[in-house]
C-alpha cells in the first residue's frame, strides 16, 4: 500500500467515525422533530424519524392553556423576560470584575482571586437555603420583576464567564491600553474601546452560555415564582405534562422542540463567535 493510499484510507476512516458520532448524537433531537407528528402509539412503536401518518394535533393542543392563566407563549415571553436581562448583566458584570483582576492590583488581591475560582467548586443546591431565606427578606421571591434570578447577576456570581474572561484578557498586549492612555483614555474609556472590541468573541461565548443556560434553567424558577401565570417554559411544560390526563407525547415533544428553536437560533447565528471566544479563551499567553 503506497503512502497516498494510506493517507486517503486514514480520511476516509476519520470522516466516516466523525459522521457516525455526529449522526448518534444529533439523531434524538432529529427524532424528536419527526416525533411531534406522530400519534403516541406510533411514538413507542417505532424508531424512525419520518411518521407514518403524521398529524399537527401535537402542535394545535401546544398551544392551549393547561393549568391557570398561562399558555406557552406567554411561557416564553416570561422566559426571556428572566433571560435577557441576565444576559446583559452577566456580560457587564463578568467584563468589569475580569478587568479588574487582570490589570490591576490591589491589596488581597489574590485572597480575592482564590475565593471567587473556589465558588466554581461549590455545588449550587448548597446556596439554595441560604439564598432562598436571604431573598425572601428582601421581598424578592415571586416579584414580577423576578429580582431573585435577575439581580445576582449584577455581582458578577457566576464565576465561570469571569474566569473566562481573564483568560482571553492574558492574551490581550498591555502596549494597546498604554497607548490609549498616552491619547487621554482613562480605565473606563480604556476598557469600552480598546478592551470589549477585542474581548467580542469570548463575550459572544459568555452571552450564549448564560442565554442557553437560563433558558433551561429549572431550579431557579421552581424556587423564586410561585404564581403559574409567572412561570417560565421550563415550568410551564412540566406543569402541563402534571396536568394532562391523556398525557399526548406529540403535544408534549412539540412544547418542547418550540421552546428550544430560540436558543438554536441564537447559537448558529453566533456559532462562528463562540467558537472563537473558546478556542481563544482556552490559550493562555
Amino acid at each position: 500500500m503506497t503512502r497516498e493510499t494510506r493517507r486517503k484510507v486514514s480520511t476516509f476512516f476519520r470522516y466516516f467515525v466523525l459522521i457516525a458520532v455526529g449522526f448518534i448524537m444529533v439523531y434524538p433531537l432529529i427524532w424528536m422533530v419527526g416525533a411531534t407528528f406522530k400519534t403516541n402509539n406510533e411514538i413507542f412503536s417505532s424508531v424512525g424519524f419520518i411518521p407514518r401518518n403524521p398529524t399537527f394535533d401535537g402542535y394545535k393542543n401546544a398551544m392551549k392553556s393547561y393549568g391557570g392563566d398561562i399558555d406557552l407563549v406567554k411561557a416564553m415571553i416570561n422566559t426571556y423576560s428572566i433571560v435577557l436581562p441576565k444576559v446583559i448583566f452577566t456580560i457587564v458584570s463578568a467584563t468589569v470584575t475580569a478587568y479588574g483582576f487582570a490589570r490591576f492590583e490591589f491589596k488581597g488581591k489574590n485572597l480575592l482571586f482564590a475565593v471567587l475560582m473556589s465558588t466554581l467548586f461549590l455545588p449550587q443546591v448548597v446556596l439554595n437555603v441560604p439564598q432562598y431565606i436571604m431573598f425572601n427578606k428582601f421581598g424578592w421571591i415571586n416579584h414580577p420583576l423576578y429580582l431573585a434570578l435577575i439581580v445576582p447577576t449584577m455581582f458578577a456570581t457566576d464565576t465561570y464567564f469571569v474566569f473566562m474572561l481573564i483568560q482571553f484578557l492574558r492574551n490581550i498586549p498591555r502596549e494597546l491600553e498604554e497607548a490609549a492612555k498616552i491619547d487621554g483614555c482613562n480605565s473606563v474609556k480604556t476598557l469600552w474601546y480598546v478592551i470589549v472590541p477585542m474581548l467580542k468573541p469570548s463575550i459572544v461565548s459568555c452571552a450564549l452560555f448564560q442565554f442557553m443556560w437560563s433558558s433551561n434553567d429549572f431550579m431557579g424558577p421552581l424556587l423564586y415564582v410561585n404564581t403559574p401565570a409567572r412561570y417560565p417554559a421550563s415550568i410551564f411544560v412540566k406543569m402541563s405534562m402534571d396536568g394532562d390526563t391523556g398525557f399526548e407525547w406529540n403535544r408534549v415533544l412539540a412544547m418542547s422542540l418550540i421552546s428550544i428553536i430560540p436558543s438554536l437560533v441564537v447559537f448558529f447565528l453566533a456559532q462562528d463567535s463562540f467558537i472563537d471566544g473558546i478556542a481563544a479563551g482556552g490559550v493562555k499567553g
